[in-house]
């Protein structure tokens, strides 16, 4: 017994004194988790407990017989930036008015720009926010508005390129203000609940959400070495007069050749800058200036069944008026009872004539129009603006016949 004892006390001493790199070692690596099975249970648990699939087919034209323009090249054409998204934002009104002034800057001075949206769209939700106080709550705080926001933003705050400010944080590929809208929306419906009505409060707090999700604007820019002022880029470089610009409407409902409020929410500020002509005066208009070389900024409805991404046409199907029966009284009537609304800005950058009717080239930042074969532009029909597009925003000099009758 006391042999065999030393025996495995000396074998324990030995396999002790083995150098340490004999033994075996353990190490740690990283690697991510997996469950398979319960994955699997989760999904089909899930499937278990889901809603039947909604019936998502909507009522539209069959676009297969639509004698459209063959493509791009059909159109005479102004120079315009290449279109660009807005992604998941209601940021259609200032994308269009936008890439507008930046027609008009390479129109005017021979200059391509990339202007900044986002620098506008900041300083728009700062003055929807003052308006929101001001008012007690009762004006709309959405966000949507419209192109004669962007000319009072112009005179207000400038403008900066886009370059400079981007509203997108690093490797943000696209822009997406749902989050940052619901965070504005709740703390302003708080301040409403609570009648906690300071202005400087509500905008410095509304400032500092949109910092947060989307930069703060710069201060101040640099072009060439020399640092300037928003104001001073705007009058410098991109050299806009913001009064050469002026918006045109045509409603019944409105008196006739005079400056009026556009009736809709996403004029927040209950403005008048809109000029009201006839039907046939406001065809007549954009025919004159895009055929001059104008652009415009325009806007209307886009739901409905004549419209589609895929195909990239809008038109007037028959099943809803036939061409010769489009008139200011059909206009109006789809305008009063909720059936045309403003709910899209767009870039009216071209015209070809086909079948003895204008055909618009509309250049949209919309994610529909990115389903074609002309990706980020639609073909608008002549009796499509006509009955559906309700105003455009347009350099005064494009429209003669027009603003000589508005007042000085």
């Amino acid at each position: 017994m006391a042999r065999f004892v030393t025996g495995t006390l000396c074998a324990v001493l030995m396999a002790c004194a083995l150098p340490l790199q004999a033994q075996h070692r353990d190490t740690v690596i990283f690697r991510e988790r997996k469950n398979e099975f319960y994955d699997s249970v989760r999904t089909e648990l899930a499937k278990f407990y889901r809603k039947p699939p909604r019936d998502r087919k909507v009522l539209e034209m069959d676009f297969s017989a639509v004698n459209a323009p063959a493509g791009l090249s059909a159109f005479t054409s102004a120079w315009h930036t290449p279109p660009v998204s807005q992604a998941v934002s209601g940021m259609c009104w200032c994308f269009s008015t936008t890439s507008m002034l930046e027609s008009e800057i390479h129109r005017l001075n021979n200059r391509d720009i990339k202007l900044s949206e986002l620098y506008t769209v900041y300083w728009e939700y700062v003055e929807k926010a003052k308006g929101f106080v001001e008012s007690r709550g009762t004006t709309e705080f959405g966000q949507g508005s419209q192109a004669e926001a962007v000319l009072r933003l112009l005179r207000n705050h400038g403008i900066v390129p886009e370059e400079a400010y981007t509203g997108l944080l690093n490797g943000q590929p696209f822009h997406d203000h749902d989050r940052m809208f619901d965070e504005m929306q709740k703390y302003l419906t708080g301040v409403k609940e609570a009648n906690a009505w300071d202005e400087e409060t509500v905008t410095r707090t509304i400032r500092s959400i949109m910092n947060h999700y989307i930069g703060e604007p710069p201060s101040t820019v640099t072009v060439n070495g020399k640092k300037m002022s928003p104001q001073e880029y705007l009058k410098n470089v991109a050299k806009l007069n913001p009064d050469d610009y002026v918006a045109v409407c045509s409603f019944l409902s409105k008196p006739v050749h005079q400056m009026v409020e556009y009736s809709v929410p996403d004029n927040w500020w209950h403005g008048k800058e809109y000029f009201n002509v006839t039907l046939d005066e406001f065809m007549a208009a954009i025919k004159s200036a895009v055929r001059k070389g104008y652009t415009m900024a325009i806007w209307g409805d886009v739901s409905e069944p004549g419209i589609e991404g895929h195909a990239g046409v809008a038109v007037i199907p028959t099943f809803d008026i036939p061409s010769q029966y489009i008139d200011a009284s059909a206009r109006e009537f789809r305008f009063s009872n909720g059936t045309t609304g403003d709910d899209h800005g767009i870039h009216l950058v071209g015209y070809t004539e086909k079948d003895g009717k204008d055909w618009y080239l509309i250049k949209d930042s919309g994610s529909g129009s990115r389903n074609n074969a002309h990706p980020g532009y639609y073909f608008f029909s002549e009796d499509y603006v006509k009955l559906k597009m309700l105003g455009f925003m347009v350099h005064k000099s494009a429209i003669p016949e027009i603003t000589a009758q508005m007042p000085k």
